[in-house]
């Protein structure tokens, strides 16, 4: 921008003055030169004076009508010079304009920042990522599904959320995507779901636990599913095994179809 504003014509008035000043001296300068040729002549006419006088005011004139035309010739050359320089300089300007657009960053899409991941004054390429940008009301719950369960995962079924965040409270989710790449080494698929009707404030990355509904019962005898011995007994009060048939299954509750009444009491196995 210095650049432009020092090629401007605008800025370059006096330097155009000075040109004009040199051609009017010279203008003056030839304009005497011819009139003492001219009278020089006019006595030459009368036999008065030297052919040397004569030839040496004729080659002064000459000169001065020479510095006169380069004097003209220098301005012409000047205002071309500073046009060129004020078009090229705007050329320059709007290229540079072009250039740090590309240096602005912008997002494709809105959103909230949620964080910055580089600090001011700090380089960065094309490759590296400069902030986290996301959604500031609706949020994607991402679930890790067990191999031997993905298969019973549909997209539209219910799902029942527990968060630290909010202990003791329920929200419910609906599944939206099933990711059918296992993970090979969690030996998961990835579920996304999302809140039919989410919590007043949510943060990225908060864990949860959930709970996908297969099927429903209105009646269901179930205990927590650590108190299963070997996979099919329970421990009663008196220390008895007993086997049990199970049902529906999550990470902490498991149903009991057959060998236990509501009236049982059973145990905790011992850690």
């Amino acid at each position: 921008m210095l650049a432009a504003n020092y090629a401007a014509s605008s800025s370059n008035i006096e330097k155009l003055k000075d040109v004009q000043n040199a051609i009017q001296l010279a203008k003056i300068k030839m304009q005497n030169d011819s009139s003492l040729l001219e009278r020089q002549r006019n006595l030459w006419k009368q036999n008065i004076g030297t052919r040397n006088e004569l030839d040496r005011q004729e080659l002064a004139w000459r000169n001065s009508l020479n510095a006169y035309e380069a004097a003209k010739l220098k301005y012409a050359d000047l205002q071309k010079q500073i046009s060129f320089q004020d078009k090229q300089a705007q050329k320059n300007v709007s290229i540079t304009k072009s250039i740090a657009s590309d240096f602005t960053v912008k997002s494709e899409t809105d959103g909230k920042v949620y964080n910055l991941l580089v600090s001011n004054g700090e380089m960065v390429n094309v490759q590296s990522p400069v902030a986290v940008i996301g959604s500031a009301t609706d949020f994607m719950l991402e679930l890790q599904v067990d191999e031997y369960d993905i298969a019973r995962i549909k997209k539209g079924q219910q799902v029942l959320i527990n968060m630290d965040s909010y202990k003791g409270e329920v929200f419910e989710g609906t599944v939206t995507k099933i990711d059918p790449f296992m993970n090979e080494r969690s030996k998961s698929f990835t579920v996304e779901a999302e809140f039919v009707k989410q919590p007043p404030a949510l943060f990225p990355n908060l864990t949860c636990e959930a709970n996908i509904v297969i099927k429903s019962k209105d009646k269901a005898l179930i205990i927590p599913r650590n108190y299963l011995l070997d996979g099919d007994y329970v421990l009663m009060e008196n220390n008895e095994k007993r086997k049990v048939v199970t049902g529906l299954k999550d990470y902490q509750k498991v149903e009991i179809i057959k060998g236990l009444t509501t009236k049982d009491v059973i145990r905790k196995p011992e850690e």
